[in-house]
C-alpha cells in the first residue's frame, strides 16, 4: 500500500511541477488573456490533490511505525509479567530477568528502525521505477550495427559529400491509417538548394525530419552520398546534417553556448561570421554581449531574435546538408531581405533543403518542389512553376497577399 501511495505522490508532484513551469513560462499569455485566477485555481486543485495523498501516505506510515513501536513494548510488558511469575516461583533469578529485559530493550530501536528503512526503501523503489521506465524504453531510431557502420565508412570515402536523395519515400505516424508522405522522389546534388513549398499540413516539416532521422521512413530510403542513412552512425549523420526549425528551441545558457552547441570548438571569428549571416549581431549589444544568459527557451529574446540565433547555430555547425524549416517566418521583410542575401552566399557551399512560404525565400533555391497532400506535385524553378503550375501560382499569390 505504501509503495502505491509513494508512486502516486511522485506522479502528482511531477504533474504539479509541470503546471507551475508552464504557468511561469507562459505568464505573459496568462496575463494578456486575464486567466490568472483560473491558473491559480488549477494549481490549488492539483496542490490539494498532492496534499491529500501525502496525508494518506503519512497516516499509513504513522500506523506502521506505531505498530512497530507497539510490538516490542508489548513484548517487554509480557516479559515483566512472566518474569515476575518465574522469579516468585524461583524458576528464574532476579538478575537473570533484569539481564533479559536489558537485552530486549537493546533490540527495541533496531526493530523500530525497520519502519524507517522499509519506508525509505519503498520510496526509492518507486522513484527508481520512474527513471527506469525511461531508461528501459527501446529507441525508435535504432543505431546501425558495427558491420553496417564499417560498410558506410568504406563507401563514403569514394563519394562526394552532401548528395541527398529521397528514393520512393513514404511515411506514416504509428497508428495512423493514411500516410503523411507517399512515394517521395527528390534528388539534391551537392551544393544545390531545393525549396520545399506547399499548403499547411502537406507534410513539409515531416519530410525534413526524416533527414536527420528524427523520424524514420516507413518505406523507401533517404540516401546521403549514396548510403542509406539508416546504416550510418547517428553521430556521423547528425554532424553532417544541420537543422534550424520553425519552432525554435534555445536553452537557458549564454548566447555563445547556444550558438556553439553544434560546434563547441568554434573560434570567435567563426561565431561572429555565423551571427552576421543570420543577422544576429544584436547579441553583441546585450548587457554581457555573447555571455548574456537568455533564459529558459530564450525568453529574454523576441521571436525573431530567437529564430536568428537558431539559424546562426545551424550555420556555425558547417554541415554538409542544411535543413531549414521556414527559418525566416518570424522576421520582418527588411531583416528577411538581409538574411536572404547572406544565406544565398552560405548555401552555395552546402546542400540545402528549405521549407519556404514566402516568395523571397523560394527565390534562394535552385529548384522548387511543390508538396501537395503528401506527394511531390511538381518540380522546377520558381519561374517555371509560376508559368506551368496553377496550384503553385495560386499559393505564391496568396502568400504575397498575406504578407
Amino acid at each position: 500500500r505504501y509503495r502505491v501511495l509513494s508512486r502516486r505522490v511522485q506522479d502528482q508532484q511531477g504533474d504539479l511541477a509541470t503546471q507551475i513551469e508552464e504557468a511561469a513560462t507562459g505568464i505573459r499569455v496568462l496575463k494578456a488573456l486575464g486567466r490568472g485566477r483560473q491558473a491559480a485555481a488549477r494549481h490549488a486543485t492539483q496542490a490539494n490533490q498532492v496534499y491529500r495523498t501525502q496525508v494518506e501516505k503519512a497516516g499509513l506510515l504513522g500506523s506502521f511505525w506505531a505498530l512497530l513501536d507497539l510490538i516490542p513494548n508489548a513484548v517487554i510488558c509480557v516479559i515483566l509479567i512472566l518474569g515476575t511469575i518465574a522469579v516468585s516461583r524461583h524458576a528464574l533469578s532476579l538478575g537473570g530477568m533484569i539481564a533479559f529485559i536489558t537485552l530486549a530493550l537493546q533490540l527495541v530501536w533496531p526493530v523500530e528502525a525497520l519502519g524507517y528503512l522499509i519506508a525509505s526503501a519503498q520510496e526509492a523503489v518507486t522513484a527508481a521505477q520512474r527513471v527506469l521506465e525511461i531508461l528501459d524504453t527501446a529507441p525508435q531510431i535504432a543505431a546501425p550495427g558495427a558491420a553496417a557502420a564499417s560498410r558506410h565508412k568504406h563507401h563514403s570515402s569514394f563519394v562526394r559529400r552532401g548528395h541527398l536523395e529521397f528514393r520512393h519515400v513514404s511515411f506514416s505516424y504509428p497508428g495512423a491509417t493514411d500516410p503523411v508522405l507517399r512515394d517521395i522522389v527528390l534528388d539534391l546534388p551537392p551544393g544545390k538548394t531545393v525549396a520545399l513549398t506547399g499548403a499547411t499540413g502537406s507534410g513539409k516539416s515531416t519530410l525534413l525530419h526524416l533527414v536527420p532521422r528524427l523520424l524514420e521512413v516507413s518505406s523507401g530510403a533517404v540516401l546521403l552520398d549514396g548510403t542509406d542513412i539508416r546504416s550510418m552512425p547517428l553521430t556521423r549523420l547528425r554532424s553532417a546534417v544541420g537543422c534550424a526549425f520553425e519552432d525554435t528551441t534555445l536553452f537557458s545558457l549564454s548566447v555563445r553556448e547556444n550558438v556553439t552547441l553544434g560546434a563547441p570548438d568554434a573560434t570567435d571569428d567563426q561565431i561572429e561570421s555565423a551571427l552576421t549571416v543570420a543577422q544576429a549581431r544584436f547579441a553583441y549589444d546585450l548587457p554581457w554581449s555573447l555571455e548574456t544568459r537568455i533564459g529558459e527557451q530564450g525568453i529574454a529574446l523576441s521571436g525573431g531574435q530567437r529564430q536568428r540565433i537558431a539559424l546562426a547555430r545551424a550555420i556555425l555547425a558547417g554541415p554538409e546538408v542544411l535543413v531549414l524549416d521556414d527559418p525566416l517566418s518570424a522576421l520582418d521583410v527588411y531583416t528577411e531581405a538581409r538574411v536572404t542575401r547572406a544565406l544565398h552566399e552560405i548555401l552555395g557551399s552546402s546542400t540545402a533543403l528549405v521549407v519556404a512560404h514566402r516568395p523571397s525565400t523560394v527565390a534562394l533555391a535552385d529548384l522548387v518542389a511543390l508538396l501537395s497532400d503528401g506527394v511531390i506535385a511538381a518540380t522546377g524553378t520558381h519561374r517555371e512553376l509560376l508559368a506551368s503550375c496553377p496550384e503553385y501560382a495560386e499559393l505564391m499569390s496568396s502568400w504575397e497577399v498575406t504578407a
